[in-house]
């Protein structure tokens, strides 16, 4: 036996990207503890973070290429997978290369190598049609930001250090820790603002734990989120709180904007959302006279109905209250090269495709995920034949994933390349194994590297903990691959494809017993080298990171929007439009639902994390952790004849599903709530989580163009109208997974 080794990483579950300390033995980790010492973290990292080692030494993992053969999966050779792929892939591209799709993931956007070779491979193929799991949580925000700032990928965050106001609407940071800003440490964070005297106001149908460290919180109905945030506005405006002098020299349609906003007033708006007027206009007070202010939102503002109208207005109230590129309100990061500058010049993010079924725009690279099932079996030209499916198992996190599950059974060619034989990976034609986090270098992923998304800005470095095992190999070499046995070039450039190949040779000639690959370590010198940040060697002598400089308010409006015209575009014609079109949606909301009718949101938990972690026995071993449940207000459990402990049925207009009951006092009535993940009884190797009960909550959800928010091709995952009674006929914990 080895001696014990001690290595410095950091964390790629999410956007916190917790700095840790691994301990190795035998080229195995055996444990994994925080960085007490780094400067960006804190000394933090969640329970997920420090058992994900469990998760990839799980002897589930892939370890070689797998082709399904009748209903069985045999291993074969890299040699052959690439070539039985290519041959498909050429056959099919010869018809049309729009027959080939791609699904990317959340997981490919934690490696700062992946979604890049990714694409580069779906540009090499010449197709239109990748789809991303962005259209399940946050396209709303890469839609108003592109239509505000000319860049997709500029998103202001709260300036925590010294905010004095904070409204926190549809997100649980104490929990999934924020959304496109790192921020490890969360509870420690927001107690900080609440020491110096800030305030933190939680919006959200559930008193979360977020709203329990906050101290105030305010109940709002699912779905009104924007009905809110246009009372807010409106209120705003009112009372003459619109800081004119400093927006209007940077920006263009303020008087469109107050236009579209005059008619919802907090009286209006207060049978949809549930706030009085009053109460709503104090928000309003409070938020203004605020030195420094910001509004801080999240997935289950983006699922619901109108995320990306609400996500503009919320944006919009930021500027106009003065509080945009200012200290204390919010900032606009600066990563270590200007990105947005360079996309603009390179034309990135800029292209104009549309989509073949419901002639959806192509937003950040991508088309709605909930019209991928109809891409697939509508016949015609450019129907697609195949699919790669990489980073994600769309089978757990896409709406109505009963019906993707028929639609991905009738490809000719799906190849999925994860860690695991996941649901999704069940049904593929090839499987092929993926490195790990820990198996390999890496930089920060793309919001802190190149946007500065940080709220305690450094750069960091990792050198891969353990090597990989079998034939493992990381994704950026297996797209380089795919792209010379489909007889394409990587970005569709013959000498990129060229310089690759020669890497990989000159890599396999220096290093001849490791896996063939690119030599990432040099590929990300390069990046940091090419920026003017140093060498990769250099900054892993940082194993705390490497401290930079916050971006400086000021440094933002009038200096880097990226639009037309360089000025912050408050009323996108589509977005006006948009809000005229939200009666029937406010009629909706205030006529009641009917009788046993209730709004489903989402609900987060501190040992789980989406549908990656259920695999990990040490997470699911609880009383409680054996599957999903229903949790119901008292008063309506009361009404509807359930209990603590009994099984009841949830219908929506979609699907139907079974889950045990808990009560929640902490949800507003007439909501219920569902944790999203579960349910993997259908995958073939997941051998901790197929044995959980649970099931899968996007069963619920409804997919299809009518289906998809038309701003940003967003699924409706939040705020779904169904209906809950006890559980018809016999119940078995097995039959809790549908019905």
């Amino acid at each position: 036996m080895s001696q014990l080794e001690t290595k410095y990483t950091f964390c790629r579950i999410c956007e916190a990207s917790c700095g840790l300390v691994a301990d190795v033995q035998d080229d195995k980790v055996v444990s994994i503890a925080p960085n007490r010492d780094h400067h960006g973290t804190l000394g933090f990292s969640c329970m997920k973070g420090l058992h994900q080692h469990r998760m990839y030494d799980s002897p589930d993992r892939l370890r070689y290429p797998l082709k399904r053969v009748g209903d069985t999966f045999e291993r074969i050779s890299w040699g052959q997978a690439l070539a039985e792929i290519g041959a498909k892939v050429r056959q099919l591209r010869g018809v049309s290369p729009h027959s080939i799709g791609m699904y990317v993931g959340t997981a490919a956007g934690f490696s700062i190598l992946h979604p890049i070779f990714a694409e580069g491979f779906m540009q090499g193929i010449g197709s239109r049609n990748t789809f991303s799991s962005s259209t399940q949580d946050c396209a709303n925000r890469f839609a108003a930001a592109t239509e505000m700032y000319g860049f997709p990928f500029f998103q202001p965050f709260v300036d925590l250090d010294n905010v004095e106001c904070m409204l926190v609407v549809g997100t649980n940071p104490v929990v999934s820790k924020w959304t496109f800003l790192q921020v490890a440490h969360p509870i420690k964070r927001m107690k900080e603002v609440k020491a110096r005297g800030g305030r933190i106001i939680v919006i959200d149908p559930r008193h979360t734990e977020t709203a329990k460290v906050a101290g105030e919180h305010v109940f709002i109905r699912p779905n009104a989120d924007v009905f809110f945030f246009l009372a807010f506005l409106q209120e705003i405006f009112a009372t003459g709180r619109c800081d004119e002098a400093r927006i209007r020299p940077h920006s263009s349609g303020l008087d469109e904007l107050r236009a579209a906003v005059a008619d919802w007033t907090p009286e209006k708006t207060a049978a949809a959302t549930g706030i009085p007027a009053a109460q709503l206009r104090q928000l309003v007070a409070t938020f203004c006279d605020a030195n420094g202010a910001a509004i801080v939102t999240g997935t289950g503002l983006g699922m619901g109905q109108d995320g990306t109208l609400a996500q503009w207005l919320a944006e919009c109230i930021i500027a106009v209250t003065g509080n945009l590129d200012r200290r204390g309100g919010t900032l606009v990061g600066a990563g270590i090269f200007d990105f947005a500058g360079y996309a603009k010049k390179a034309g990135m993010f800029t292209r104009k495709a549309r989509s073949r079924i419901g002639n959806f725009r192509e937003l950040n690279g991508g088309f709605p995920g909930a019209i991928l099932a109809d891409e697939i079996l509508t016949p015609g030209r450019d129907q697609i034949k195949s699919l790669f499916v990489t980073g994600g198992n769309p089978l757990m996190t896409m709406a109505n994933s009963g019906r993707l599950r028929d639609a991905l059974a009738q490809l000719e060619l799906l190849v999925v390349t994860d860690i695991y034989l996941n649901e999704t990976a069940s049904l593929a034609h090839y499987v092929l194994p993926a490195t790990s986090p820990l198996q390999r270098p890496d930089l920060p992923f793309v919001f802190p590297l190149f946007l500065g998304m940080q709220s305690i800005p450094y750069l960091a470095a990792t050198d891969s903990v353990v090597e990989p095992e079998g034939e493992q190999r990381d994704e950026a070499s297996i797209y380089t691959d795919l792209a010379t046995a489909s007889g394409v070039n990587l970005f569709g450039s013959k000498a990129v494809q060229w310089f690759l190949r020669g890497l990989k040779l000159a890599n396999r000639l220096r290093h001849p017993r490791a896996q063939p690959g690119l030599p990432q370590r040099f590929i990300l010198d390069q990046m940091l080298r090419r920026s003017g940040h140093g060498s990769f060697r250099e900054l892993l002598r940082h194993p705390g990171g490497k401290p930079r400089d916050q971006v400086a308010p000021g440094t933002f409006l009038g200096k880097r929007p990226t639009t037309d015209d360089g000025l912050v575009h408050l009323a996108p014609p589509e977005f006006i439009a948009g809000t005229g079109l939200l009666g029937e949606r406010f009629t909706a909301l205030t006529s009641g639902e009917g009788d046993g009718v209730f709004r489903l949101i989402s609900k987060r938990a501190h040992s789980t994390h989406n549908s990656w972690t259920q695999n990990i026995d040490e997470l699911t071993n609880g009383e409680h952790n054996q599957t999903n449940h229903v949790y119901v207000h008292p008063a309506d459990a009361a009404k509807l004849g359930l209990a603590e402990g009994d099984v009841a049925d949830i219908e929506s207009a979609t699907g139907a599903i079974r889950l045990p009951v808990r009560l929640l006092e902490e949800l507003m009535p007439g909501t219920v709530s569902v944790p999203h993940g579960w349910g993997h009884q259908h995958a073939r190797g997941l051998g901790v989580a197929s044995r959980l009960a649970g099931a899968n909550v996007n069963l619920l959800a409804s997919d299809g163009p009518d289906s998809v928010e038309q701003l940003s091709g967003m699924s409706h995952l939040s705020g779904i109208a169904v209906t809950v009674r006890a559980a018809a006929g016999p119940v078995n914990r097995q039959s809790w997974s549908g019905c």
